[in-house]
């Protein structure tokens, strides 16, 4: 018996996503939830994390980040307009439960989604960024 091959999900097409997020639980469901539609996920707990990472790799395509991380040097607000500044190529998704953002929040181009989100808008926001950036 022949077995259909399993489901594309045009991983080759979609970004490496930085995912920053201090809350365990909140960072194992984002990253499953982006790793069954098909993207490569690498996950940073803080933002000191993140920069660590974007230093050392050069296929990050997508940063996420939380807002509010009692842990490391920054909100993710900070770190939304270091990565602009930094690494203007990379989209910025920022996610937050604590309301949305103030005007001079989020760097130009940045999105922000409210917590708490549907898995289904989550990845048609990130797929979003992947067409813009292709």
């Amino acid at each position: 018996m022949t077995q259909n091959p399993p489901e594309s999900h045009e991983s080759t097409d979609l970004p490496v996503v930085l995912l920053v997020e201090d809350d365990g639980l909140l960072l194992m469901e984002a990253a499953d939830t982006l790793v069954d539609a098909g993207f490569e996920v690498v996950e940073a707990s803080h933002a000191d994390n993140a920069l660590s990472v974007l230093e050392s790799r050069d296929d990050v395509g997508v940063l996420m980040t939380d807002v509010d991380m009692p842990r490391g040097s920054m909100d993710g607000f900070a770190l939304a307009r270091l990565v602009a500044h930094r690494w203007p190529g990379i989209p910025v998704l920022v996610v937050s439960g604590m309301g949305t953002p103030g005007p001079n929040d989020m760097p130009d181009g940045a999105r922000f989604i409210p917590k708490p989100y549907e898995p289904s808008t989550l990845v048609r926001t990130l797929r979003a960024f992947a067409r813009r950036a292709a």
